[in-house]
């Protein structure tokens, strides 16, 4: 399993961006390109999972460190 990087703030922003990309797309779903609403997945997935694949390709995370037992 993908070891968690996306901290608390940055979890609920994407949750937050990728519910409300779908939502545009089930709100303007004739428009020319509102499949690109469906991006919106992909926020919403990481941000569930609190891991983000690009973030462990680039060395980044935003969640605090696992401090080991002393």
């Amino acid at each position: 399993m993908l070891k968690k990087n996306v901290g608390s703030l940055d979890r609920a922003l994407r949750i937050i961006v990728g519910l409300a990309l779908l939502a545009g797309f089930a709100l303007n779903r004739d428009g020319a390109y509102s499949w690109l609403y469906l991006i919106g997945i992909i926020p919403l997935v990481t941000g569930l999972m609190s891991s983000c694949p690009l973030y462990t390709i680039l060395g980044l995370r935003t969640c605090p460190l696992d401090k080991p037992d002393a």
